[in-house]
């Protein structure tokens, strides 16, 4: 089922779909591999958005998204990209050809994320699966009623959901499969992941990839 999907590092990601090649927030790529159709930005945080990394990637044909109120940080990236998109959350877009949803992504009670900003997280429908990716995001009530098959779930704490929060948030929204994310370099470590694990509800299947 995640042959396609692969998480790189911290919360950066490629997903081959059937519209091209889609990154979401793009950061320490090794390499240039040059491949990407669709870049997919949730905030402005330098390990979300890094033009260094944009560059990497970027190809003849990139269209990169961002968040409105991104618009003009972004043009640090417009000379790498054919075009840029702006998205709002809560709504619905073709671009290109990949369809996607934005999710409103905010912390509660932390300042980092603040819900004003207008930051989002992603749903991907590609040949009839809805692949959910949440941004830095606590468990709030514009993502408990998400419906997704995949969920990208970040669990290191600090800036976004622990690892109890988010098994919390996954098991609410009950996708086939959960894929834990941001952990392991900035914040969070393995043992992170290792609970997740163990506090994610049977049947819904659980894919360490960092």
């Amino acid at each position: 089922m995640t042959e396609n999907i692969k998480v790189l590092f911290h919360s950066s990601i490629r997903i081959a779909t059937d519209a091209g090649v889609v990154y979401v927030d793009p950061f320490k790529i090794e390499g240039e591999p040059k491949d990407a159709d669709y870049i997919l930005v949730t905030h402005e945080h330098y390990d979300h958005f890094s033009p260094e990394d944009i560059a990497k990637i970027s190809k003849e044909g990139t269209v990169l998204a961002v968040p409105l109120n991104m618009r003009q940080k972004a043009s640090q990236a417009e000379s790498m990209v054919s075009s840029i998109e702006t998205v709002e959350p809560g709504k619905t877009y073709k671009i290109g050809g990949l369809d996607i949803e934005t999710v409103p992504s905010y912390n509660i009670m932390k300042p980092f994320h603040m819900k004003s900003a207008g930051w989002v997280g992603y749903i991907i429908t590609d040949n009839g699966k809805r692949i959910y990716i949440a941004g830095d995001t606590d468990i709030n009530e514009d993502i408990v009623n998400v419906t997704c098959d995949i969920a990208l779930v970040p669990i290191g704490g600090t800036y976004t959901m622990d690892a109890k929060a988010a098994a919390r948030l996954v098991n609410m929204i009950a996708p086939e499969l959960a894929i834990p994310t941001h952990y392991g370099s900035i914040v969070g470590t393995s043992k992170d992941a290792e609970k997740f694990v163990k506090l994610v509800d049977d049947p819904i299947k659980v894919e360490v990839q960092l």
